[in-house]
């Protein structure tokens, strides 16, 4: 009985630990979209979708929501400024169909996961259309 308690409580700590080093699939339309968090301020996924769509609709979607610091098509680099915080997009080329979306937000220094969440929501979108 007592070894048995054992392994449930040695599992619940194995469980907790692994839970924090894990991706967190963001839920609702994210999680539709196929973007995952893979830290506690970045947004990621892969898609089948254009390079060029995915570099419009971001360029597109931080120039009205914020101000861009930096543009870099051949790099797929952007920095801006939204909503007082500071955004990092990076759209990479992996195969010739392929690409993938990094989206990381930080305000004051601090992880602003929700509006990483928004802005790769609203850029999917924009680059599916």
């Amino acid at each position: 009985m007592i070894k048995k308690n054992f392994s449930f409580l040695i599992f619940g700590f194995y469980l907790i630990s692994i839970i924090g080093c894990a991706p967190l699939l963001i839920g609702g339309a994210v999680g539709a979209l196929g973007g995952y968090a893979i830290s506690k301020d970045t947004i990621q996924a892969e898609t089948q979708t254009d390079y060029d769509k995915l570099w419009n609709a971001s360029l597109t979607l931080i120039r009205y929501r914020g101000s861009p610091k930096i543009e870099d098509y051949a790099r797929g680099y952007i920095q801006a400024e939204v909503e007082s915080s500071k955004v990092w997009i990076r759209v990479i080329r992996l195969t010739k169909n392929t690409n993938r979306i990094r989206i990381s937000s930080r305000k004051y220094h601090l992880p602003n996961l929700n509006l990483a969440q928004d802005l790769f929501v609203r850029i999917m979108e924009e680059a599916k259309k």
